[in-house]
């Protein structure tokens, strides 16, 4: 039975269920948080970002959920260093030149501090002569610390960035290092293949049909004429003649 949770990941967790880097001593991983065997991300979730991470124990569903192509928005809160103004929402929204290219469209827009947001653990650094505020990005793909990424290239570089929803799913609810189960959605699947003959070569074919029977002609006899895949009538073909070579 396919299962899908949500976890609301707290900042300094990896986003996976073992660390393999043990030089700097254990880092938590989602183990920490979450029992439950054979389920894995769809889609990742740098450690020093919180909010909102899905899980499944289904290939297909990990797929659908995390692959660029299928455009599913991801809606972040990001907390900037000083006030983005219009024109740098508008170069957000318009798309960022990244080191790996421009980024897609975004919507960008200025919020308020999200309510009963938890405190982050350790806090920001908060510089006093310089102000922050916050900004909603919602953005359809999945770059390497992409959000921070383009709020710096616009001047505004990220101090708390929280993912609040992907897709239809959002953290409304869901206490930080909580998770629990979501109904599992239907996956779309192909377009069914058609199995209707293609019309244009239909109606060709009915019209050669009318013109054959007016003009007296057998299938077999049009096929031959108009280069088709019938044989001609052997007694039809003309004798090849054999030539005497002179003594």
């Amino acid at each position: 039975m396919t299962r899908l949770i949500r976890f609301n990941k707290p900042f300094d967790v990896l986003p996976q269920f073992t660390d393999r880097g043990q030089a700097e001593g254990p880092r938590k991983t989602l183990s920490n948080f979450i029992d439950c065997p054979g389920v894995y991300p769809a889609g990742r979730l740098d450690r020093d970002s919180e909010g909102l991470m899905l899980l499944t124990d289904t290939g297909r569903l990990q797929a659908w959920i995390s692959d660029p192509k299928n455009k599913m928005p991801k809606t972040y809160w990001v907390q900037v260093e000083g006030t983005p103004d219009e024109a740098a929402l508008l170069a957000l929204r318009n798309g960022v030149e990244l080191k790996d290219g421009v980024t897609r469209p975004a919507k960008a827009q200025h919020m308020e501090e999200p309510e009963r947001l938890w405190a982050r653990m350790p806090p920001i650094r908060v510089r006093k002569s310089v102000p922050d505020s916050w900004i909603k990005l919602t953005i359809t793909e999945g770059r390497n610390r992409q959000v921070r990424r383009m709020t710096a290239a616009v001047g505004h570089p990220t101090l708390r960035l929280v993912r609040y929803s992907i897709g239809a799913w959002t953290l409304d609810g869901l206490a930080q290092a909580q998770w629990e189960d979501l109904e599992v959605p239907r996956i779309p699947g192909p377009a069914k293949p058609s199995f209707k003959p293609q019309r244009q070569h239909t109606a060709t074919a009915k019209r050669r049909t009318k013109a054959d029977t007016i003009s007296g002609k057998s299938p077999r006899s049009a096929a031959v004429d108009s280069g088709g895949s019938g044989q001609p009538d052997r007694a039809a073909r003309k004798p090849r003649q054999k030539t005497r070579r002179k003594p």
